[in-house]
């Protein structure tokens, strides 16, 4: 089995820039919801948050996963993964 490569910098910052508009994508799904009002809206709201103080404490084991001297590109790359599954499942979930 062969060793990644780790991702340089631009590519970083192109999934960076790609996380970033998924994530706009999300909070304008969220404000139609949340603007319906009613159940669904309480719901998505508690929804939000719940799932933004879970990414929040799982972040740093998540990042420490990978070693206390990993470089500051696989950290990064690191960073973006974890974010990155629950706002592409919070994008599919909400698009329907």
């Amino acid at each position: 089995m062969t060793k990644a490569t780790p991702k340089t910098w631009p590519e970083l910052a192109v999934e960076s820039w790609m996380l970033g508009a998924e994530m706009g994508m999300v909070i304008w799904l969220r404000t139609l919801r949340m603007m319906s009002g009613g159940k669904i809206a309480e719901r998505e709201a508690r929804l939000m948050v719940s799932e933004k103080m879970t990414a929040a404490m799982t972040l740093m084991p998540a990042l420490m996963a990978g070693g206390a001297n990993q470089s500051a590109e696989k950290t990064t790359s690191r960073a973006l993964a974890h974010y990155g599954k629950p706002v592409r499942a919070n994008r599919r979930r909400l698009s329907r």
